[in-house]
C-alpha cells in the first residue's frame, strides 16, 4: 500500500512534492531518490481492452531531455501516444512497434476508424494495424479548417469551402479553389489531394456518432501526459522517460487506483 501511494504521488507531482505530500497525509517519511527509484523500478503492463476496439487516435508529444554531460543544453525529443476508444492511454517513447503491437493485440472490430492529423509519421503507424481489417483513416476535422484558414480569399469563399468540405465534398471545393485562385490556394490542393481517401462526410458522421470527427481526445492525452513530464524546469534523462511515460499512463488508466 505505501508502494502504491508513492507511485501515485509520483505520477502527479515533482519527487520532491511527493516525498513532503506522502509525509504530510501519512507521518512517514520516504525521500524523494527513493520515490525516483521505485519509478524506474516498475513495470505496469499496459490496459487490454473488455469490449472491441473500433477507434484509434495517435498524436506526438514532447519530453524535454537532458545530456549526461554538466553544462550541455537539453533538448526536446518526441513520444507518440495513442488513445483507444477515447478512454485508454499509452505512451511510447521512440518505440512505434511498441505502440503498435499494443494495439494489435486487441480485439480489433471490421470497420476500424483510425484518427489522425496531417503528420505523415501519424499515418504511417496506422498502416501497421489492423493489416486484414477494413481501417478506415480519418483526418481530424479541426487540422483540416486550420489549414483552409492558411488561404486568402474572401470570407464567403472560405464559408464555401468550410461547406463543401464538411460534407466531404472534397472535389467541389478543389473546382472552388481553382476557380477562385486564392493566395495558398495551390498548396491546400495539394494538402487536400494528398488526404483525399481521408477526407469523410464529417455531418454525416458527426449526426450518426459513427467516430469522432476531430482529434480532441488524444491531444488531451497529451496535455494530461504533459501535466507530468512538463513540469516547470523538469529534464530527464533519456533512460528514465520510458517509466514515467508508463506511470503517467498507468494512472490515467486507472491502474494505480488503491
Amino acid at each position: 500500500m505505501l508502494e502504491k501511494c508513492c507511485l501515485l504521488l509520483s505520477a502527479n507531482e515533482s519527487y520532491q512534492n511527493a516525498e513532503s505530500d506522502l509525509y504530510l497525509l501519512t507521518g512517514l517519511k520516504v525521500g524523494h531518490s527513493t520515490h525516483h527509484r521505485k519509478v524506474n523500478q516498475i513495470e505496469l503492463p499496459l490496459p487490454d481492452l473488455k469490449q472491441g476496439l473500433s477507434e484509434i487516435s495517435v498524436d506526438g508529444g514532447k519530453i524535454r531531455l537532458r545530456t549526461a554531460e554538466k553544462g550541455e543544453p537539453s533538448f526536446w525529443q518526441e513520444y507518440k501516444t495513442a488513445r483507444l476508444q477515447g478512454i485508454y492511454y499509452g505512451a511510447f517513447f521512440q518505440d512505434n512497434l511498441s505502440l503498435t503491437d499494443w494495439i494489435n493485440s486487441q480485439t480489433l472490430t471490421s470497420p476500424l476508424y483510425c484518427l489522425g492529423d496531417g503528420h505523415d509519421g501519424i499515418w504511417n503507424i496506422f498502416a501497421e494495424i489492423g493489416e486484414n481489417k477494413d481501417r478506415i483513416e480519418v483526418l481530424d476535422w479541426y487540422h483540416l479548417t486550420e489549414n483552409l484558414h492558411k488561404i486568402e480569399t474572401k470570407k464567403s469563399i472560405k464559408d464555401q469551402l468550410e461547406a463543401d468540405l464538411w460534407t466531404g465534398q472534397a472535389s467541389e471545393a478543389i473546382k472552388l479553389l481553382k476557380s477562385a485562385q486564392p493566395l495558398g490556394g495551390n498548396n491546400f490542393i495539394s494538402y487536400l489531394n494528398k488526404h483525399r481517401q481521408r477526407l469523410i462526410n464529417y455531418q454525416s458522421y458527426q449526426q450518426e456518432q459513427i467516430c469522432s470527427i476531430g482529434s480532441g481526445a488524444v491531444e488531451s492525452a497529451v496535455k494530461q501526459i504533459s501535466h507530468r513530464v512538463k513540469l516547470t524546469g523538469a529534464q530527464w534523462l533519456k533512460e528514465n522517460v520510458v517509466n514515467i511515460l508508463q506511470l503517467r499512463c498507468a494512472y490515467l488508466n486507472g491502474q494505480l487506483a488503491i
